[in-house]
């Protein structure tokens, strides 16, 4: 049996408490170190299999060894594990076994929804999420993404939105928002939303500091109609006030 769990940002009280409990009744816990480590305190007395990054193949198919043998596994994902998390993975994997695994996703708080709790209220109307890395999807793809999301007036999540190795990605997505998004359209960034080191910054598209933003940031660009009032974004549904 195989539990694919998302943690949330990496604080326990953001953890959902099916999370929990699936990470307490199981034997084995397989995971990225980073995520792993953020959890360390409730692991105690369990089996740890951790690896690094771009080894998330090889974590699921260790978690499905592991669940063949009879163990109950639980195979961490940041965040929520459906949104560029483990969940897809290991299904995959699993369609493509003679004998499958049973397999349970256990939902957790994405980056985005932690990212905009303390922000305010910018996702208060339609909005997507985009992710900058272009490790599995050609930029030509991401870039035609924002376009259409911008053009469509989305309110777009942007995830993995800089790194050493992709320094300028972020100025490019934002050089494609501003054809169709007003300077001043507000901008929540929030490095390591839920965690103990969160830095919160709200800005504007023409005003944007690429530089403060890494891989552990969320970048929230609102629509036509969000505004900043009090320090806090606030996208409108569209209420009769």
């Amino acid at each position: 049996m195989i539990y694919v769990v998302g943690t949330g940002p990496g604080n326990e009280q953001y953890m959902t408490q099916e999370a929990l409990e699936a990470i307490e009744k199981c034997d084995i816990i397989v995971g990225y170190k980073t995520y792993i480590k953020l959890i360390k305190h409730l692991l105690v007395d369990k089996k740890i299999v951790e690896n690094g990054m771009r080894q998330e193949k090889e974590r699921c198919l260790e978690a499905l060894e592991l669940s063949s043998q009879g163990k109950k596994v639980a195979l961490i994902s940041g965040g929520d594990s459906g949104i560029y998390g483990m969940a897809g993975l290991i299904l995959e994997l699993n369609s493509k076994r003679e004998v499958a695994e049973e397999v349970k996703i256990v939902q957790g708080v994405s980056s985005s929804i932690s990212a905009a709790s303390v922000l305010g209220a910018p996702l208060m109307h339609d909005f997507c999420q985009i992710s900058l890395s272009d490790l599995m999807t050609p930029w030509s793809i991401i870039e035609k993404r924002i376009k259409l999301a911008s053009d469509a007036d989305f309110v777009i999540c942007i995830y993995n939105p800089r790194s050493k190795g992709r320094s300028e990605h972020l100025k490019m997505a934002f050089e494609i928002m501003s054809q169709y998004k007003s300077l001043d359209t507000p901008v929540g960034i929030v490095k390591n939303a839920g965690r103990d080191n969160q830095e919160i910054y709200i800005s504007n598209i023409r005003d944007m500091d690429y530089e403060i933003c890494d891989m552990s940031t969320m970048v929230i660009v609102g629509n036509k109609k969000s505004y900043i009032d009090n320090g806090k974004i606030i996208t409108p549904r569209g209420y009769n006030i």
